[in-house]
């Protein structure tokens, strides 16, 4: 059985580098989806899909429109949701994507350091499973073909 499993978090470091390596590493049957990690990218898709903007709000929309899109295919698709909260950049787009997940009732698996207990506790009391590593993260997939 292969597991679909969306990594949820800032794209602006290779912590999705380290999670696919551990579950190589472990020979887990595993599939990794995200969003997208071409910053650039993300930011210019509605221009580039619908055509310039008059101002940066309308193509901030534009873009948004379809990177939710795209964010809400993949969740619906996934089979667990792994969301990573880190204390160097902002976690918006992580709390949006957990908060999501778990409206559609996906297994959810939080990262948080210890130091982000208090403001992430109502999101860690809906979460299946609150982890602070990254290792551990990946222990509850592997329990799940032991």
């Amino acid at each position: 059985m292969e597991l679909t499993v969306y990594l949820a978090g800032q794209i602006h470091d290779d912590w999705r580098e380290q999670v696919k390596n551990i579950a190589k590493e472990k020979n887990l049957p595993i599939q990794f989806v995200g969003p997208q990690e071409n910053h650039s990218l993300s930011d210019d898709i509605g221009e580039r899909v619908i055509g310039e903007q008059p101002s940066n709000l309308y193509k901030d929309d534009a873009a948004s429109a379809i990177n939710n899109l795209r964010t809400e295919v993949l969740l619906k698709k996934s089979d667990v949701v792994i969301a990573l909260f880190g204390e160097k950049y902002k976690q918006w787009n992580t709390a949006m994507d957990a908060a999501t997940a778990l409206a559609l009732n996906k297994p959810t698996i939080l990262i948080r350091p210890e130091s982000l207990i208090h403001p992430l506790k109502e999101l860690s009391n809906k979460a299946n499973v609150t982890v602070e590593t990254i290792d551990q993260a990946i222990e509850v997939l592997e329990y799940i073909y032991t």
